[in-house]
């Protein structure tokens, strides 16, 4: 019996949370007094095996198969995997990549899923804690079963770093191409426009809570006067008030500024997915329990028409 961790990889390079579902998976594993397999599919699986040579880790399994992620490609590796191993937890990532393959590989095995887990316990079971209710509630889930699949929230552990030693075998999948009914056709950039957000050092980000596009000049002008750039939640984007290219989250992009000043901005997950990697996090909301304030390192719970505006007058 073991845990085996399933690796995220997007052309060409892992995902940060492939190191985060290692340190997950070690600590299931030390829970359990079993080993921890992880395991690579597709892409360029020698050099993938060789960032996941960690601590913690005793054997990385490469499924050498094609370029990209396949829904159907993965499905039969994990299902050949778990064939091979039994693990008593089966971990995928939260990911675009594992939302769409992790339902299946659960059914196709008969196993329980306990999706967007943020922290796992096993003590004669597993017990995983997930978010509820636009992370404002903590519910957590005990799992009745010897076995489980579980997909883990990217952030929430620590990523492994510490290098290992561990085996690394290829492991020899038939894939039965008659199941094999999609394949990646290409790849659509976000639009790039006239500023890449990823690369500013402070950000004022707008939410929802800005009510109207006219109002929008009221927090381009404290961007202004920080010398910082503008960049928004998705209903600022899908609402046609700014271009693809200054959404952060899950769907547009990831930033990790010095200063990431969020105004009118509840805090939801895919947002936070795209943010809370940022040094400094500030907030301005009127809602005292809104999950922004979670990850805040200062918070001013006010009206961002009374608060914009008193720190533009103070930084211009």
């Amino acid at each position: 019996m073991s845990v085996l961790a399933v690796a995220d990889h997007r052309r060409g390079d892992l995902r940060d949370v492939s190191y985060e579902l290692v340190t997950a998976g070690r600590e299931l594993a030390e829970a359990l007094g079993e080993e921890l397999h992880v395991a690579v599919v597709s892409g360029d699986v020698e050099s993938f095996a060789k960032d996941l040579s960690l601590d913690g880790v005793d054997t990385v399994h490469t499924v050498d198969h094609g370029e990209e992620f396949n829904h159907d490609v993965y499905v039969q590796a994990v299902e050949a995997l778990d064939s091979a191993l039994e693990p008593t937890v089966v971990l995928m990532p939260n990911s675009v990549n594992g939302l769409d393959y992790a339902p299946a590989v659960a059914s196709s095995l008969g196993l329980p899923l306990v999706s967007d887990a943020v922290a796992l316990e096993w003590d004669d079971g597993l017990t995983a804690t997930r978010e509820m209710y636009a992370s404002k509630v903590e519910t957590t889930v005990e799992v009745d079963a010897d076995r489980v699949a579980v997909t883990v929230r990217g952030g929430e552990w620590e990523p492994t770093e510490d290098t290992g030693s561990p085996a690394v075998e290829a492991f020899d999948l038939t894939v039965d191409e008659s199941r094999v009914r999609s394949r990646v056709t290409g790849f659509e950039e976000v639009a790039g426009g006239d500023v890449d957000i990823s690369d500013a050092d402070v950000l004022v980000s707008v939410g929802r809570g800005i009510e109207e596009e006219e109002n929008l000049e009221l927090v381009e002008e404290l961007a202004d006067a920080l010398g910082a750039t503008l960049s928004a939640s998705r209903p600022i984007v899908d609402n046609g008030w700014l271009p693809k290219n200054r959404q952060v989250g899950q769907s547009g992009k990831v930033v990790t500024p010095d200063v990431y000043l969020a105004v009118g901005i509840s805090g939801a997950v895919q947002h936070v997915a795209g943010m809370k990697g940022s040094d400094t996090i500030i907030a301005i909301n009127t809602d005292p329990n809104a999950p922004i304030f979670d990850i805040a390192d200062y918070g001013i719970v006010g009206d961002l028409f009374d608060v914009v505006p008193a720190l533009t007058e103070q930084f211009r």
